[in-house]
């Protein structure tokens, strides 16, 4: 299992976005990076370095999706027919744990694979533990007995600072179905996503 090995939060400050939109997140009291070096000028951001940005932003967004997996899924977003940067982002939000965290089961993109990885969320009605695992369209992903509990969940489900979107339908508060591919303008981010930067940068 991959582990994050630095504060997530930091993601956020060296950004200087809110990329999860979570009230707790420290850009919203301090909007110069982390370090002794945070608050110095920045000089100007080379193509380079926007494009990694851009994909630092995108891959950081999905936790703790390895650089090994997040490259794997755009050579297969590139092999796929259509636009590449759309392709990434549907491959991306077809993750169990994405579906799991838009579903609302749980407060954020951890809490969502360390559901899954605990052997929380059922597939078609059976137990999976895998939080890369992708779905298909009409898959059902549901909450086990024990997770319908938990206080964790229905902190989650009280949330009020983002929404389930169209494309997971909602059967109660315990079960939801992928009924298509989003496209990037169906997907809630809270901040602005650059797939296309993302292209650019991987095709170099």
């Amino acid at each position: 299992m991959s582990k994050r090995h630095s504060a997530k939060y930091k993601l956020d400050r060296r950004l200087g976005e809110n990329i999860w939109g979570r009230p707790k997140s420290p850009v919203n009291k301090r909007e110069y990076g982390p370090g002794q070096h945070g608050q110095r000028r920045k000089g100007k951001v080379s193509d380079f370095g926007i494009q990694l940005r851009a994909k630092q932003k995108l891959k950081g967004y999905y936790g703790d999706v390895t650089e090994k997996q997040f490259r794997h899924a755009y050579d297969e977003a590139s092999r796929m027919k259509g636009d590449t940067s759309q392709n990434l982002i549907g491959l991306l939000e077809r993750r169990l744990d994405a579906i799991v965290y838009r579903a609302k089961f749980a407060p954020t993109i951890w809490a969502a694979r360390q559901l899954v990885s605990h052997g929380h969320i059922r597939v078609n009605g059976v137990k999976c533990n895998v939080a890369s695992r992708r779905c298909s369209i009409n898959d059902e992903i549901s909450l086990g007995s024990k997770a319908q509990e938990m206080a964790l969940v229905m902190e989650a489900q009280n949330l009020a600072e983002r929404e389930v979107p169209d494309y997971v339908a909602q059967d109660g508060n315990t079960k939801v179905t992928l009924v298509r591919v989003p496209t990037l303008d169906e997907v809630p981010y809270p901040v602005k996503m650059e797939p296309n930067l993302v292209v650019e940068f991987y095709s170099r």
